[in-house]
């Protein structure tokens, strides 16, 4: 059994929202009784096709983010034909789940050290052990990768621009 992780229904859709369309994605909340459209994963959770994030009220934050950021991560070309599987190489999901650490202070309900429990929780894997510990002592790479693709500076803030 998963343990507890903050869920679509644990935050205020109008930041979500804004976070969103900071980047051209529209947020899409269906019901609780629906599948995703788009959701590579199934059950709850979040969906991805073309500019558009599918989420349910149970749909994890972390989850939405990480389509979010795959969304900003991967070049033009692929974003014109995005459907459900994301793909992307290593360098750039290691730059996925670095950016959505860093987008989740721009969620109230979130932040940084819940985004990294939640990840911990739901069962990503870091060569050290947790999502903080690969944020602070091993992500250089994925760090440069971002700052290298214009999508966050070097104060480690996002520039709101998606790659190209």
């Amino acid at each position: 059994m998963k343990k507890t992780v903050l869920n679509i229904s644990d935050c205020d859709t109008s930041h979500l929202i804004s976070l969103l369309n900071k980047y051209q994605l529209k947020l899409h909340i269906k019901p609780d009784d629906l599948e995703i459209p788009g959701s590579y994963w199934g059950e709850s959770e979040a969906g991805l096709i073309s500019n558009n994030i599918y989420v349910r009220n149970d749909t994890p934050i972390h989850s939405m983010l990480h389509e979010t950021c795959h969304y900003i991560c991967m070049d033009n070309s692929r974003r014109q034909n995005l459907d459900t599987n994301a793909a992307g190489d290593y360098d750039e999901e290691n730059g996925v789940c670095y950016l959505q650490i860093i987008l989740a202070e721009l969620i109230p309900e979130m932040g940084k050290q819940r985004m990294m429990q939640d990840m911990d929780s739901w069962g990503y894997t870091f060569r050290l052990g947790s999502a903080q510990k690969w944020f602070e002592q091993d992500a250089e790479d994925a760090f440069n990768w971002l700052i290298n693709h214009q999508i966050v500076n070097t104060k480690k803030q996002a520039t709101f621009k998606l790659r190209s």
